[in-house]
C-alpha cells in the first residue's frame, strides 16, 4: 500500500470517528478545505506515525508544512526516506 493510500485511508477513517464529511479526496485538495479540523489532523498525525513509522512534524527543525493532500503523501514519503 503506498503513503497515498494509507494517507486517505487513514483521513476516511478519522472523519468517520469524528463525524466530519470528507471532501473528495484529490491530490490537489487544499487540506484547510478538507472538512478535517485540527482535532482530526492531530489524530490523524498521531495514527500515521503508528502506520508509517515517522512523524515529520516532530523529526525536523526546517519543517515547511505542506498544503494539498499531494504535499502532505510527498511530505511522509521523504521523511520515510530519512528514516
Amino acid at each position: 500500500m503506498s503513503v497515498l493510500d494509507v494517507l486517505k485511508s487513514e483521513m476516511v477513517r478519522v472523519a468517520d470517528s469524528q463525524k466530519k464529511q470528507l471532501a473528495p479526496l484529490t491530490d490537489d485538495l487544499v487540506l484547510l478545505n478538507s472538512g478535517l479540523d485540527s482535532l482530526c489532523f492531530a489524530i490523524l498525525v498521531a495514527s500515521l506515525e503508528d502506520k508509517l513509522g515517522v512523524d515529520p512534524f516532530t523529526e525536523r527543525d526546517d519543517v515547511q508544512f505542506p498544503v494539498t493532500l499531494g504535499d502532505f503523501a510527498r511530505f511522509y514519503e521523504a521523511a520515510i526516506k530519512v528514516a
